[in-house]
């Protein structure tokens, strides 16, 4: 990764004055790999985390994971998903559970309070412990278990004495396998790491990233094989798309972009700061190509300032949102008053980049 890997990208005024300044690095890929736009360095290299979701559960799709258990476009929604934990979506990782034989007590991602606070807060109210199922990766580890009683691996993982998170295991190999040939790298050159649900994770350059997310969007001209695969593609857009709830959760951004979309963006975003999208082809107007694009935060952006209006902006300058979409989107940026605790404006955040483009 070069010095300037990430350049500054959006900042926070007080009155005229730049007091804040977050840093980035952004690329724009076409589902041939080509480099379409970018911002800083788009060979950074850094973590999906929760962006790889779709591609953790892509082979468990392609290999009939939804036909074998009878899944809905929900459930396989939520199995991409890093969702708020509510009712709704407990309800959802229950049924999967049913279908599938998985047992809660199975998972292995841990334990925390629901995202979405009103949930979060009648539990406390109830004097109730969050479960694993209200882990916003309860979904994810639902279908890897499920994909290892599909593959009848249970009886081989008990004489290893391997879990399913393992990177050994034969469910985790087949997923960095899947990932890798998104990417179009060679499986050795994907860094591993392990995820805050305990599950293994993938660093790759952005741009590999974001190829990964235009194939995924239009698996034919990303010449993706087998067809089981690019069906699978589909398959995983459509639903998360379409369910968009049920991907993160009320009020979240992933669910509110998908929703102002209108089946044209896919979008999931990680923890520190990361982003990806998947742009559908004709998202920019008639006969345009699909692009995936993928961004980092270099600070982790922990207070949820600068990602999503980023993103806002990288999509206004390519021109996937329109000004009505925009408005209806406005809450998220890419621009936005800040307030003081009486509710006096005294600044702006804003973007601060412009993207470059190809020739």
């Amino acid at each position: 990764m070069s010095e300037n890997a990430y350049q500054p990208l959006f900042g926070l005024t007080r009155g005229e004055t730049l007091e804040s300044l977050h840093f980035g690095a952004i690329a724009v890929v076409n589902a041939s790999g080509d480099l379409f736009a970018w911002y800083g360095d788009p060979d950074a290299v850094t973590f999906l985390r929760s962006s790889a979701k779709p591609f953790q559960a892509l082979p468990f799709i392609e290999r009939g994971g939804q036909a074998t258990y009878n899944l809905t476009p929900r459930e396989v929604a939520l199995i991409c998903a890093s969702h708020s934990g509510t009712d709704q979506h407990v309800a959802v990782v229950e049924a999967i559970q049913v279908k599938t034989g998985v047992a809660e007590a199975d998972l292995l991602c841990g334990v925390h309070y629901p995202y979405d606070e009103p949930t979060a807060q009648a539990l406390r109210e109830r004097n109730e412990k969050p479960t694993p199922n209200r882990h916003n990766c309860s979904g994810k580890h639902t279908g890897m278990l499920a994909f290892t009683h599909m593959l009848e691996l249970d009886d081989a993982l008990d004489a290893e004495n391997l879990t399913y998170i393992d990177p050994r295991h034969a469910v985790q190999r087949l997923i960095l396998k899947t990932f890798a040939e998104m990417c179009r790298m060679p499986v050795p050159e994907v860094n591993l790491g392990t995820d805050g649900c305990s599950a293994p994770n993938f660093a790759v350059p952005l741009r590999c990233t974001a190829m990964a997310y235009a194939r995924l969007s239009d698996p034919v001209a990303g010449q993706v094989q087998p067809e089981e695969r690019a069906a699978a593609c589909r398959t995983i857009t459509s639903a998360m798309m379409f369910n968009p709830d049920m991907v993160a959760g009320p009020g979240r951004f992933d669910t509110r972009l998908m929703e102002v979309g209108q089946g044209k963006i896919v979008a999931k975003g990680g923890a520190e700061g990361y982003q990806a999208i998947g742009l559908l082809p004709g998202a920019m107007g008639a006969d345009s190509p699909a692009l995936g694009i993928a961004l980092k935060i270099s600070d982790g952006d922990l207070k949820s300032r600068a990602r999503s209006a980023v993103t806002l902006e990288v999509l206004r300058q390519l021109g996937a949102l329109s000004s009505k979409q925009l408005a209806l989107l406005a809450e998220f940026g890419p621009r936005r008053p800040i307030y003081n605790w009486r509710k006096i404006e005294v600044g702006e955040s804003r973007p601060n980049f412009q993207l470059m483009r190809s020739a």
